[in-house]
């Protein structure tokens, strides 16, 4: 299952918690790795993300994407 596919599962079984604990502690989860993500990306030199940026605007122009309603039509 490529990571598009696990994130809309994941999403599914999220909205059908019902406990407020169990929610709070996946947000927490989150905003830890969010804080990570930014720290990662703090210490890529300018060379490396200018090479990502780069590569999403090629992917983008080439339509090398998809946009989050046809996610979310795929798999309904």
């Amino acid at each position: 299952m490529d990571l598009q596919s696990r994130k809309l599962e994941f999403i599914k079984k999220f909205l059908k918690i019902q406990r407020e604990d169990v929610v709070e502690r996946l947000e927490n989860l989150l905003k830890r790795e969010q804080r990570e993500s930014i720290i990662e990306t703090d210490s890529m030199n300018e060379e490396e993300l200018n090479s990502r940026i780069a590569q999403s605007e090629k992917d983008f122009k080439n339509n090398r994407f998809k946009t989050s309603e046809e996610l979310l039509t795929k798999y309904k």
